[in-house]
């Protein structure tokens, strides 16, 4: 393969540089683009932009690969836990049996939240979406941690690691505690980190609470799958907030808002808000099925097919047996989980959703657990955030070692040209 791309322009050739990355990726370097020819490339979305080089995340939407650091979605999801996948993000190894329960150890160190956050989170109504309140919960951390990181150390990016994982949990599910009028509640350094999301949401004052393992078991595996994915919307965020030089807190705060999209982590609510809708207009799946078929019908099909994925998401076939473990563990009797079902067959039987690779993705089917939880729709994202802060923090962590750029896009001015002033008596 040749080692440039050579472009004609304005009557003259350049010559770019080619990247080539370990799965051979081929990106073409326009680092000099401007300087040389004065003119920019216009790529709406950055669909087909590279932002950076990354060690941390392997996507391959074509032939529905996902791998952290080079280990495949499915080997982690088997045979790891989310923390050992945190730290396997962050540091860029598996850890060792007496590094892992060090993290964990250390995670405890750093979960009490200062008493002050809580007369922030009283400011809001019950009614405030989690995500809202996630996002200035974060942000807030910022006053109460103003020391910022030297990412050149080693003891100090370990500390706020640490930091980070341990807080953002507990004010993730203050969000639940507020919204529901309960009492908040605080880590318990006996159990482990899932077990302790499930005692943190759901543990009340008047009696003992134990964690279902196997529930425990279906959020260790969701956490994992959702705690990385390349540069998507937020974790892109992240990047570009942090190579302002911002703190951790404050760029994980702008990712929480990215997140909270509805085409991005908001995705698995609308596949509940979908269910519900159609639930509320009788039920009828074959119905709703013929209107997705329909080119003139607005209606579709939430938590089917993927933007990346151009195939089955893999991690749609690591989460649906878990969720089916769920579903028969706990004996559910929910008729929107049923219409979910009744979709997810008709949907992996039916040629029209086959033959255009709509398969249920990983938002339906974490949307199927977290409904069977009880979980609220509102929580979905918030849920989602918690998988996804190890991923958000190895990439700022990269971007700032790695001495990136401040993120700067340009842009194309399609406005008025210059016009004279007139004043206000004369308009």
């Amino acid at each position: 393969m040749s080692k440039t791309a050579i472009l004609e322009f304005d009557g003259k050739k350049y010559e770019f540089p080619l990247i080539v990355g370990t799965e051979d990726e081929v990106a073409i370097d326009i680092d000099k683009l401007r300087g040389e020819t004065g003119a920019i490339t216009m790529d709406p979305g950055y669909k087909n932009s590279g932002s950076c080089k990354s060690e941390i995340t392997f996507l391959d939407g074509e032939k529905g690969i996902l791998r952290y650091r080079g280990y495949s979605i499915e080997d982690l999801a088997e045979k790891s836990d989310f923390l050992e996948v945190s730290y396997l993000l962050v540091f860029g190894e598996l850890p060792t049996s007496s590094q892992l329960e060090k993290f964990e150890n250390d995670i405890r160190k750093y979960t009490l939240v200062h008493e002050e956050m809580k007369n922030i989170i009283d400011g809001f109504p019950k009614t405030a979406h989690p995500m809202g309140v996630l996002a200035s919960l974060t942000s807030a951390l910022t006053a109460f941690n103003p020391k910022s990181v030297n990412v050149a150390n080693d003891k100090e990016m370990y500390e706020a690691v640490c930091k980070t994982m341990a807080k953002f949990l507990v004010i993730a599910t203050w969000t639940y505690r507020k919204a529901m009028g309960y009492p908040l509640n605080y880590y318990d350094n006996t159990k482990s980190y899932v077990e302790n999301f499930m005692q943190l949401m759901f543990a009340l004052p008047t009696g003992p609470y134990k964690a279902n393992p196997v529930v425990v078991n279906a959020l260790d595996k969701l956490f994992i799958l959702h705690a990385d994915h390349e540069q998507n919307c937020s974790t892109s965020t992240v990047r570009m907030v942090g190579s302002s030089h911002a703190g951790l807190f404050a760029s994980i705060s702008a990712g929480v808002s990215a997140l909270w999209g509805p085409l991005h982590g908001g995705a698995n609510q609308a596949v509940l808000e979908m269910l519900e809708a159609i639930q509320k207009d009788g039920g009828d799946v074959e119905k709703y099925l013929a209107k997705a078929k329909d080119k003139e019908d607005p209606f579709r099909l939430m938590g089917f097919g993927h933007r990346v994925y151009k195939n089955f998401d893999p991690r749609a076939k690591i989460i649906k047996k878990a969720a089916d473990e769920v579903l028969n563990d706990l004996g559910v009797d929910d008729p929107v989980l049923s219409i979910a079902k009744k979709l997810e067959e008709a949907a992996l039987q039916d040629e029209y959703f086959k033959s255009r690779n709509l398969y249920p993705n990983v938002d339906f089917y974490s949307g199927i657990i977290y409904r069977s939880m009880g979980i609220p729709t509102e929580m979905f994202t918030v849920l989602f955030a918690i998988g996804r802060l190890p991923g958000w923090i190895a990439q700022w962590k990269e971007m700032r070692v790695n001495k990136e750029p401040i993120g700067r896009p340009r842009q194309i001015y399609t406005g008025s040209p210059l016009r004279e002033f007139k004043p206000i008596n004369e308009r």
